[in-house]
This record gives structure tokens, C-alpha cells and sequence, in this order.
């Protein structure tokens, strides 16, 4: 498929009319010629339905989230062409039901037991599988066939890390990574050091080189310090290839994976960077990153890597260079690989994914809306005026440009980590969050002792998930 949608990037035109130099909020409508690109996908099977031929044609579903991206579009926005067709094709429309990011689980458990159930939520991080299995939302299943070749690439993935007893909790439209290591070109040369993304793609960034740089660059004294992020701690554990808990999808159970070889070298890794003073003292700073800002410090040379998601730095360049220096001299790369491991670089995969609500009144009209959004995925003249954006909106260098392709790559092959965070239950998450991010505290104690302190709990909880997965019913709520 990838080979098919590469060849077509040539052959598909395209036509955008871009709004620019308003002050307002507004959509920015765009024009495709895009049978080319439609009678290329059809060619391999991936095609939407007419709007005859569905019933959820004409109608509204109810987003229910703390936040509305389907329909408020950025001022730099080119295209969300998923709900454009959702509205043009079909003449669908969504209904923003808004909830508190603090109370948000309460209420739209509140509006199931009410009757009154929203259609869809983001099916992100925190719902699977616990809020799942309470019953707040349901499998998908019924709506929604993986097997058809417009999700080809997606089925892995909702087999995998998304399903219990063969029912898939959410409709995953899109993969993509998570947390990159950032860093500006220009401050990486003065001190020296040799360009993580050339040692990247030589298969030389590893965690002894990334280790070495930041003792070297860090001076507690002249205010720098090599590392910063919102969770760069549980980032850096992570990038080992394993998680403290981990889902076995044969078994259908969680595990407790505490004692895995590599957690241990990864935690050690983490316990001598915070013993070298490598990472901002944000118990200092009010525990947020440097002036409270994405990438602070960068581009004057006081943070060495930056440790967050590729979102950081695609906003107005106006407002990224400030901070991260000429986009000519921003870059990034995935976090290093473990010198010890199985040769991999792991990455954090982040999902675009929907979740149906429990008693939702128009599920098939989100598996529509899902559809759409999925379609926008593949669609060659979709994919070219993204890659435009990010080169002539946002200034991306070609490096930046291949290296998100690299990046892309990595968040869906076998190499990933998936975390449930929330999901797993406050209390087991709790734990995990104190183990993942123990090297992010003032004072960090030894992995040894964190496990001491913190296997028993990891133990019961993860039998009480299990316990809980294994008595749930989905048809159960439907008598």
C-alpha cells in the first residue's frame, strides 16, 4: 500500500485555497482534485461508502470531550478534510458535547448512567481497558469491520493493544510517535558533540553517548542542565523496549514487568543522570520546565535535549524560533537505544483513535466520521498537502522532514511501546507513574529500592485489573 500511495504523489493535483493575514478564527476551506487519488485507492480495495448506501448519511453524533479538534480549525490549518467529507459527502454534522479535563471521566460516566450517553470520546490514553471494562464504553465491533482494507495497517495494532476476547475497544484511525529527544544544531557543535540525527543514522545513538553529553554540557552552577521535558523521566525509561506493566494478548492479562533486564539498565541510567544534576530542577522552578515553556533554554544554550512530542515545534515559526532557535538549526531524533539491548530503537506510539460511548445513540455514525478521518490517512493528495504544511508553513527543514518520515516509520513496526497510563486504574497507574518517573524526583532513590517499596503493591493491583477484566460481560448491559 505504501509503495501505491508513493507512486501516486506524482499523478494527484492539487489545489488549495488558503485564507491568509486574518486576524479571526476561521475554517480554511480547501479544493482537491482528488479522483486520481480516489480511483487509486479503489484500485487497492480502500474506498468510502456512498452516501445512499449508509444510514448514517445526514445525520449527528455527539463528541463528547474537554476539547473540540474535529471542527475548531487552527488559524494556520490547511485541511481536516476528514470532516470535510464527513459534512460535504454525507451531510453529516457533530455535536460538541464539552466536559471538564479534571471531572472528565465522572461525567461521562454520569451521562450513561443517565440515559443520556454522548455517541463517541477520544480514544486515547486512560480509557482501555479499565474504564472499558466498568462499562463506560463498549466494542466496536458491531460497526466497524478491521478486516476491510481501508483500516490495512490499523488491525495489528486494535488486535494487539486495543481488544479483549476478540472485541476492539476503540476505532483506531492513525499511529504515530509520541516523545522525541529535540535539540538545536548550533549549541550540540559548540560544545563539540557529534550531531545525534548523523549518529542516528549510523546506528550510534546510544545511551552511553547520549549519557556522556549530558554530563559534559551540564553546569549547575551557570544555570544549564542537559535535560527538560514534561516526563522526560518516564520517556527515557520507556525508550528500553519494555514497560513496567505489560499486556499479554495471549493470555488477555496484564503483567507485572518489574523485573525485565532492561527496565533495570534503563533505570539506571536514569538514577546517575539525576545524580549528575542533568536534569532541570523544576522542584525549584515550580515544578514545570524552564520559563514554563516548551523548549526553554534551547536556543541560549542552557538545555541541551528537550524531550516531548513533535507537536512543539509546529506552530507559527514566529513563535518557535524565540525559543528554539532558526528552524535551520532545530532538530530532533528518537530517544538513544540501549547500548545492552537487542540492537532496536523503541519510540512511544501515540494513537488517533475514537472510543463509542456505552448506550450511544448513533455509533454507526462515528464509524463514518472514523472512516473519513482513516480515508484522510491514506489519501495521497491528503498525505503531499500535509508534508507541504510542515515545509512551507511551519519552515521544516528536509532533515525534519525525513526524520518525521523515520520517526512515522518506527511508531508502526514491532518496535513500539504502548502505554495505558490512566487505564490501567488510578490506583495501579499511581504506581507505575512512581516507578516510570522516579528519576525525575530531587533525590531519587535506587531501582532497588523502588522495587522494594513498590512490587507488592504492583502485584495486587494487577491482579485486581485482571479480576476485573475476567468477570466483565459486554451483552451483559444491553439486557
Amino acid at each position: 500500500m505504501k509503495k501505491i500511495i508513493a507512486l501516486a504523489l506524482a499523478t494527484v493535483m492539487i489545489f488549495a485555497l488558503v485564507g491568509c493575514g486574518s486576524s479571526s478564527r476561521e475554517v480554511v476551506k480547501l479544493t482537491l482534485s482528488s479522483e486520481d487519488a480516489t480511483a487509486i485507492l479503489a484500485a487497492a480495495g480502500i474506498k468510502l461508502p456512498d452516501a445512499s448506501e449508509t444510514s448514517a448519511a445526514g445525520t449527528t453524533v455527539k463528541w463528547c470531550s474537554w476539547y473540540d479538534d474535529i471542527q475548531n480549525y487552527s488559524e494556520d490549518e490547511i485541511i481536516n478534510s476528514g470532516y470535510w467529507t464527513f459534512q460535504e459527502k454525507y451531510g453529516c454534522t457533530v455535536e460538541w458535547v464539552e466536559v471538564t479535563w479534571s471531572t472528565r471521566m465522572d461525567e461521562i460516566a454520569n451521562y450513561v448512567l443517565a440515559s443520556n450517553s454522548p455517541d463517541f470520546y477520544p480514544g486515547q490514553d486512560g480509557i482501555f481497558p479499565m474504564m472499558c471494562m466498568k462499562g463506560v464504553f463498549m466494542p466496536v465491533d458491531d460497526y466497524l469491520d478491521y478486516d476491510d482494507p481501508l483500516w490495512a495497517g490499523m488491525k495489528d495494532y486494535a488486535d494487539k493493544y486495543y481488544s479483549i476476547n476478540g472485541l476492539h475497544y476503540g476505532i483506531v484511525f492513525d499511529t504515530t510517535f509520541g516523545n522525541v529527544c529535540a535539540y538545536n544544531r548550533r549549541v550540540v557543535s559548540e560544545y563539540g558533540y557529534d550531531d545525534p540525527a548523523e549518529l542516528y543514522y549510523n546506528d550510534g545513538w546510544t545511551w552511553d553517548v547520549f549519557y556522556e553529553m549530558c554530563v559534559d554540557f551540564t553546569d549547575a552552577d551557570e544555570d544549564r542542565y542537559a535535560l527538560d521535558g514534561w516526563g522526560y523521566g518516564e520517556a527515557i525509561m520507556r525508550c528500553c523496549g519494555e514497560l513496567v506493566v505489560v499486556y499479554n494478548t495471549e493470555t488477555m492479562q496484564f503483567e507485572s514487568n518489574i523485573d525485565a533486564p532492561a527496565i533495570e539498565r534503563a533505570a539506571s541510567l536514569m538514577y546517575d543522570l539525576a545524580k549528575n544534576d542533568c536534569q532541570y530542577p523544576v522542584w525549584d522552578r515550580n515544578w514545570s520546565v524552564r520559563n514554563g515553556v516548551d523548549g526553554g533554554g534551547m536556543k541560549e544554550g542552557l538545555c541541551l535535549f528537550y524531550i516531548g512530542g513533535s507537536y512543539m515545534f509546529t506552530g507559527p515559526v514566529d513563535s518557535i524560533t524565540p525559543v528554539w532557535g532558526d528552524m535551520d538549526e532545530l532538530m530532533f531524533v528518537p530517544l538513544p537505544r540501549d547500548d545492552d539491548g537487542d540492537g532496536n530503537y523503541y519510540i512511544e506510539t501515540s494513537r488517533s483513535a475514537y472510543a463509542l460511548v456505552q448506550g450511544a445513540q448513533n455509533p454507526e455514525g462515528v464509524a463514518l466520521l472514523a472512516s473519513c478521518m482513516r480515508f484522510k490517512i491514506v489519501d495521497p493528495t491528503v498525505v503531499s498537502i500535509d508534508r507541504l504544511q510542515l515545509e512551507n508553513t511551519y519552515l521544516w527543514t528536509e532533515e525534519m522532514l525525513d526524520m518525521w518520515d523515520d520517526c512515522y516509520e518506527l511508531a508502526n513496526t514491532s518496535h513500539i511501546i504502548v502505554s495505558y497510563y490512566e487505564g490501567l486504574g488510578d490506583k495501579l497507574n499511581s504506581v507505575v507513574s512512581a516507578l516510570e518517573g522516579f528519576g525525575e524526583a530531587e533525590d531519587p532513590t535506587t531501582w532497588a529500592q523502588m522495587k522494594e517499596t513498590y512490587s507488592e503493591q504492583i502485584d495486587y493491583y494487577v491482579n485486581q485489573l485482571n479480576e476485573t477484566i475476567a468477570s466483565y460481560d459486554p451483552y451483559s448491559l444491553n439486557e
